[in-house]
């Protein structure tokens, strides 16, 4: 249960971890902290570092180097484990072993009795309409309907940090959905949350601060918020009355034509004009139905600035 004086707690600090396989870097000096009621997004490309980072968190690897820490005390103890959920990206469930034995069993694992994880099993269940399958064995379930039951296995203790290592892998759109509504829910609640993903265009919508990660190094660290206001570029999407001559929009320097058609235009712009002005000219010169002037995608933002620093990212590992 949640202590006293955590409302704004530290539920985890990472400080420069590092970890080798052989001549393989996998994570190398990465920092990062996960307050409570934040959703935390560890974000990159299959093979960037991210599962590596959340077995070192979880204690089953140990780092070469750095240090964690875990409700502002030193490191994983049995104590503190109880207190974390871990979804991880692949299933450790008991196939031949029904799917309420299974939830059971592994709520047991974290010092809750069996009376009590019954019923919250039953709830969680219900909630994620599973209700119906608690007695089915789990090889006898869809991939979709085993990550759920994955998903209740990190919740039903109730705890105070949840890490959850690819929670949408295997559930379509309807799922994801109910998915990150559910994990709304918990972060209303307090609870700290870690969500490591390759899918960013998912998880971006959720996380209040992100670390992107790339070949095991830091790529960018922070609010979502202030990366996104910080990036030098802009995406302007302008809809106005046809037959209206909108190639003023071109010479603006720092500006990128990149789809054009008789009544609309989006242009990437890096220019130093204020927004405030571009608007105020395009409003003179058009006859405006629709406009917007936004920050480029989290993913597209990722890809630039690797490349930026001479790095290449694989088309096929970030979405």
């Amino acid at each position: 249960m949640v202590k006293r004086g955590e409302l704004m707690a530290e539920m985890l600090a990472v400080r420069n971890l590092t970890r080798s396989y052989g001549d393989k870097v996998a994570v190398d000096g990465i920092s990062f902290s996960v307050n409570r009621g934040d959703i935390f997004g560890l974000l990159g490309p299959n093979g960037a570092g991210k599962t590596t980072a959340i077995r070192i968190i979880m204690g089953i690897l140990a780092s070469d180097s750095g240090q964690v820490s875990l409700f502002s005390g030193d490191g994983p103890d049995d104590a503190g484990t109880n207190r974390i959920g871990y979804l991880p990206e692949e299933r450790g469930l008991y196939e031949d072993a029904t799917v309420i034995d299974n939830l059971l069993y592994l709520a047991g694992l974290k010092g809750v009795t069996r009376a009590w994880a019954s019923r919250e099993a039953m709830e969680w269940l219900d909630r994620l309409g599973l209700a119906d399958e608690a007695t089915r064995k789990v090889d006898q379930l869809s991939k979709g309907m085993q990550q759920k039951i994955q998903f209740i296995a990190s919740v039903v203790h109730r705890p105070d940090l949840l890490v959850l290592d690819e929670p949408f892998g295997g559930l379509d759109p309807v799922n994801q959905d109910l998915f990150k509504g559910v994990i709304r829910d918990l972060q209303e609640q307090g609870v700290a949350i870690l969500l490591s993903a390759h899918q960013m265009n998912v998880v971006e919508e959720l996380c209040d601060s992100i670390f992107m990660i790339h070949r095991g190094k830091r790529v960018l660290y922070g609010k979502l918020d202030d990366i996104k206001r910080g990036y030098h570029e802009s995406i302007l999407r302008v809809r106005f009355a046809p037959g209206e001559d909108a190639g003023f929009l071109e010479r603006y320097t720092g500006a990128v034509v990149m789809e054009s058609r008789e009544d609309q235009v989006t242009i990437r712009y890096s220019g130093s004009r204020e927004v405030e002005e571009l608007l105020r000219d395009i409003s003179e010169n058009l006859t405006l139905e629709e406009i917007s002037f936004q920050k480029p995608p989290l993913h597209e933002i990722f890809v630039r600035t690797v490349r930026e620093r001479g790095d290449q990212v694989e088309p096929a590992g970030i979405r």
